[in-house]
């Protein structure tokens, strides 16, 4: 299982970090920010190979599920 902060939103926060510089912006002026998006992946392979079941309740939270 994996829980993390979603790549592509995470590049598409730096792109308009980097909007905002290219246009004048200094970056120490910019504020911090965090992620707002996570995805949560099962890898169901791994977890057979590890003798683990996962509850279907737990499945259908899941935003992808490796097969």
């Amino acid at each position: 299982m994996s829980y993390s902060a979603d790549f592509i939103d995470g590049v598409r926060h730096a792109g308009i970090y980097a909007a905002k510089i290219v246009n004048g912006a200094k970056p120490g002026d910019l504020p911090i920010e965090q992620a707002s998006k996570f995805t949560f992946v099962i890898n169901l392979k791994t977890a057979k190979a590890l003798g683990i079941t996962a509850p279907p309740t737990l499945l259908a939270l899941a935003d992808e599920v490796i097969e």
